[in-house]
């Protein structure tokens, strides 16, 4: 327990144990030669201990097997009489809707290594690839070929191919491009005994092994029981998954490769795959078609199907509203224009797709006519439509639409869209009076929802909206689980549309029949007879007495209930992650997140450490912590020469000493504070955030490193440096400076101080004294004509230029330049967690910029990411306090003014290059296009070149730990981008990418601000 009136974090020593038989198990696997990662702390475990489910199952530990060699030798060893008790959960992408890969035993997570292309054959169109391969990274691949995997999936910048198979994933263009087993040639597996099944050639199986045994039994079952088997499947598009009795054996040939797929890994280890691929079509048109109620849109979709359309998409309109509230609206925001006078409250994304440009275009023209005339005699709810022809914008639609699961996810309230009946499956002609219907039922309990889906194929995905944190609603959660299940009965269809069953297992006797659920549970024994693979799910092998998972299994929602509401709703941005996984986004070219994609470590992902805080929190209040007092006190309180004797004693002891806050700190440690995740991420999960207070608290019980301390308080000493820049930079530049520097700060590659400084820069500019009261007796016109500079502490002492050059820009532009005296920003203090200095500095600067906005001029800062601080850290700090102030970025500044400025002629000079700096793309995400119009008004044009983060971000790149890390990251996409394109063309927004290629590339990258001068 916490002493009364202490400010000091308790240790939380006190783990779940870990099995004595697992701990052997994983001692003999390392000693037999497994070549991949064992991982048993605590926050790996809880990494992987959720999906995109409501479920939440602590695993014994996590393996990271590097070559199928590993999986046999793991599945061997977990064989032997004295290891019977091991069971494995297969994993991939984690993207699952239902628990499939959560598990209280070992998860064996697949996507870190086992990820390669091992053969692409062009002339028959197939592919072998290894499962953990994620499905853009396969189309990546085969797309420059003219191929593509079609099953597409909402997930499929995360969604791995073994987890597509796994649960026999399918989405949009079903009815054309089918499922994936549909695309399945062969699959080869390792058995619980160790055993390899290829089932391209399943005939050669070894005689006496788990695999012989389960192609015989298996084959045996779906010849003797064909009739009851076509009797009881129905004919849906997404037919019933796990086990595919019914499609694996067609014209009387055995395809045991059809009983994997789906199988959600209870039959074995899937590691590699060979898939048949489809060309990419010629033609594609989108017609987005608009409604006056969803009711409409559902109506209105065999209709589209019955035109030749290849795929039907629906969104309703909270979803819709939904998505106008996060940065996807910007990308499509001119592609789904309100109809004048009518409210839109459904949209149809109808798409044609094929290989002939004509039969395309006629087939949509046959389309629009009916369109045209419905609209004309007020019929189906159409209130009109728009048409996508090229890729871009047909990409962003799609972008949009696959991003609605996550959107849902962000509704405000303690409830939150649900995932555990959201795919079920009913024939299209019924799809509408079945929603009706289900509508009633939602109604009847006074839920939210929303609803989007694949109408043309009967599925829907419907989540209503309860607190899991209240015991009632999620009793509740089960009660409507069975209501669903017999009114999916009634119309003829399915539970479980596309997303597997996982805890909905329980629900498979009613749908198969006692006959054929038994059938079933004779394949998992022929596969699986000890019920070692993710047991629980699916079915149990006949003579076994465990049990199946249940909908009422131990949710996420348990442990959060355990931490108090006020703590909850203030660390709102880590409880509220829902598991989407799109933070583990395969695209290089995506800012989120950086150092997910350099490590493949669960840890190192907003989800990751939005789970590890969760638990984090939920230990303090079990302790009897009052974690917003503790915050409190921290803020206000100074220290104790003896408190600060206990954080040194207490750092030097931290090897010595477990305590499950180290843990929390190391999963922080690769958080670059991009802010990315906080607009990028659907649920808007901002590490930065309560990384930020996290730190706070934490270093109330352990000594901060000195780089911290020399990082917050680099903006005060940076104005005493720049008294004698080249004194200090020659000091710098000396050898043994530079590793004293490293070796007792951890700072490394320091950059060098601008010399000339910008104050003796600026001496040959005409620039305005900041002079309050002599510039407020200026009129309002002249006001206008002045423009007050914002300096932050990079530009203005590392790279003056930039500045000086801003200063010329304004003065060539016509206006007068005021230079702000420099203020520290604090950004620094507020990455490191000195939350106490930061609030300090926030309310003085923002004061001081509050009494320059007074004078009504424009206030601009260069550095995007430092001026967006003011917005975003200054604003969640000083909350209602902050003082009324904007500070502009330089296009901000610009973009307004184009108007009132003379334009250029296009120019016949080659095109400039933006990479513009992470935070500012996702905070201002049509900062890019109107950087673009703006180089267009003065006759250039600039194309914007897709990259993440730099690996920089502020100080991250300095600090010797992160050095490798910070280069790892720059070599994913901005390394690449640069070795294509003319560095001298190459614009860069943000310092710090400007400092990351000066160190890397040794080229000096130009601002936007400074390509504009030449032009001006």
């Amino acid at each position: 327990m916490m002493i009364a009136g202490s400010i000091m974090l308790p240790r939380l020593s006190q783990t779940p144990s870990k099995n004595a038989t697992v701990e052997h198990y994983l001692e003999q696997l390392v000693q037999r030669g497994f070549q991949g990662d064992v991982e048993t702390q605590y926050a790996s475990r809880l990494a992987v201990a959720t999906d995109n489910s409501v479920y939440q199952q602590l695993p014994q530990a996590v393996l990271h097997p590097k070559t199928q060699l590993d999986i046999e030798l793991l599945t061997e060893i977990g064989h032997q009489a004295e290891f019977h008790s091991i069971r494995f959960s297969p994993r991939g992408g984690g993207t699952g809707t239902n628990g499939q890969s959560l598990t209280e035993h070992v998860v064996v997570d697949l996507s870190r290594y086992l990820n390669n292309l091992i053969e692409l054959n062009l002339e028959q169109g197939w592919v072998i690839v290894e499962t953990g391969m994620i499905k853009d990274q396969l189309n990546d691949l085969i797309r420059p070929h003219g191929y593509f995997f079609s099953p597409e999936l909402s997930t499929s910048n995360r969604a791995t191919i073994g987890g597509m198979i796994n649960t026999d994933a399918s989405g949009q263009g079903s009815l054309r491009y089918g499922k994936t087993s549909d695309h399945v040639l062969g699959l080869t597996s390792v058995l619980a005994d160790g055993s390899v099944l290829d089932t391209e050639q399943w005939q050669q199986v070894k005689a006496g092994s788990f695999a012989a045994n389960a192609v015989t039994e298996t084959e045996r079952i779906c010849r003797e029981h064909r009739q009851a088997i076509e009797a009881r499947f129905p004919p849906l598009n997404r037919f019933l998954t796990g086990y595919d009795l019914k499609n694996a054996l067609i014209d009387d040939e055995f395809l045991p490769e059809r009983v994997l797929c789906g199988s959600e890994g209870s039959l074995g280890f899937i590691t590699k795959a060979k898939l048949n691929l489809t060309k990419i079509p010629k033609s594609r048109v989108l017609v987005n078609v608009k409604y006056d109620s969803f009711d409409s849109a559902l109506r209105s979709a065999p209709m589209m199907v019955e035109a030749n359309a290849l795929s039907v998409e629906t969104i309703d309109s909270i979803v819709l509203n939904l998505a106008k509230q996060d940065i996807v609206w910007h990308t499509v925001s001119d592609l789904l224009t309100e109809v004048p006078g009518q409210e839109m409250l459904g949209v149809n994304i109808v798409e044609y797709a094929g290989y002939d440009s004509d039969e395309i275009d006629e087939q949509v023209n046959a389309l629009l006519h009916r369109l045209d005339d419905m609209i004309a005699l007020q019929k189906g709810g159409i209130i009109g439509y728009q048409i996508c022809r090229d890729l871009d914008s047909i990409g962003k639609i799609y972008g949009m639409r696959k991003k609605a699961v996550g959107l849902l996810g962000a509704t405000k309230g303690a409830a939150k869209p649900v995932a555990f009946a959201e795919d079920t499956c009913v024939p299209p002609e019924n799809l509408a009076d079945f929603i009706a219907e289900f509508r009633s039922l939602l109604d009847e309990h006074n839920l939210r929802y929303g609803m989007f889906g694949h109408v043309d194929a009967g599925v829907l995905h419907v989540r209503p909206s309860l607190d899991m944190c209240d015991p009632q609603q999620e009793a509740l959660m089960h009660q409507i689980s069975d209501q669903v299940v017999e009114l999916v009965s009634k119309y003829g269809g399915l539970m479980w549309g596309e997303h597997g069953k996982g805890f909905r297992s329980e629900y498979g006797p009613e749908f198969f029949g006692s006959h054929l659920f038994e059938q079933l549970r004779r394949v998992k024994g022929a596969f699986d007879p000890l019920n070692k693979m993710n047991p629980g799910k699916i079915c149990t092998p006949l003579d076994s007495t465990d049990e199946l998972v249940k909908v009422n299994g131990v949710k996420r929602a348990h442990f959060d209930r355990q931490i108090p509401v006020n703590v909850r709703d203030s660390f709102n941005g880590a409880m509220e992650c829902n598991g989407n996984g799109l933070c583990f986004n395969y695209d290089v070219a995506s800012p989120m997140c950086p150092s997910m994609k350099i490590l493949a470590d669960r840890r190192h992902s907003p989800k990751g450490r939005a789970g590890i805080v969760r638990e984090w929190l939920r230990q303090l209040s079990e302790q009897g912590v009052d974690i917003l007092d503790l915050e409190s006190k921290t803020l206000k309180g100074s220290l104790s020469l003896k408190s600060m004797l206990d954080r040194v004693i207490n750092r030097m002891n931290r090897r010595h000493h477990y305590d499950f806050s180290h843990e929390v700190y190391d999963a922080m440690q690769g958080c670059l504070a991009c802010k990315a995740c906080a607009t990028q991420c659907p649920i808007k999960v901002d590490v930065p955030n309560f990384r930020a207070r996290f730190l706070n608290l934490y270093h109330t019980r352990y000594q901060r490193p000195v780089k911290d301390y020399f990082v917050a308080n680099i903006e005060s000493l940076l104005p005493l440096m720049a008294i004698s820049p080249k004194l200090v930079n020659t000091v710098l530049n000396t050898h043994w400076v530079q590793s004293l520097v490293a070796s007792s700060i951890g700072y490394v590659d320091a950059p060098l101080l601008s010399s000339p400084t910008l104050k003796q820069r600026l001496k040959s500019q005409h620039v305005a004294v900041y002079d309050h009261q002599k510039l407020s007796q200026l009129s309002d016109e002249q006001k206008q004509k002045h423009v007050i500079v914002v300096q932050d502490p990079f530009t203005s002492y590392y790279d003056a230029q930039v500045v000086d050059d801003f200063v010329a820009l304004i003065v060539k532009l016509g206006f007068t330049p005021v230079m702000l005296p420099f203020k520290p920003n604090g950004k620094a203090q507020h990455i490191k967690g000195f939350l106490k200095q930061f609030t300090h500095t926030a309310e003085n600067t923002a004061q001081f910029l509050a009494e320059a906005a007074k004078l009504k001029m424009p206030l601009v800062g260069v550095d995007p990411a430092l001026v967006l601080c003011y917005r975003d850290e200054y604003q969640e700090t000083l909350k209602k306090n902050c003082p009324d102030f904007s500070v502009l970025t330089v296009h901000e500044w610009l973009l307004p003014r184009l108007e009132t400025l003379p334009s250029v002629e296009a120019q016949s000079a080659p095109p400039w290059y933006l990479l513009a700096h992470c935070t500012e793309k996702t905070m201002l995400p049509n900062a890019e296009k109107e950087w673009g119009a703006i180089f267009n008004h003065f006759g250039a044009s600039l194309n914007s070149v897709p990259v993440g983060c730099c690996g920089m971000a502020g100080t991250f790149g300095h600090e010797a730990d992160k050095l490798q890390w910070s280069k790892d990251i720059y070599n994913l996409s901005w390394k690449p981008a640069l070795e294509q394109l003319p560095t001298e063309r190459c614009l860069v927004t943000g310092y710090s990418c400007r400092s990351q290629v000066k160190r890397l590339e040794k080229v000096v990258a130009k601002h936007p601000l400074q390509a504009l001068l030449e032009l001006v």
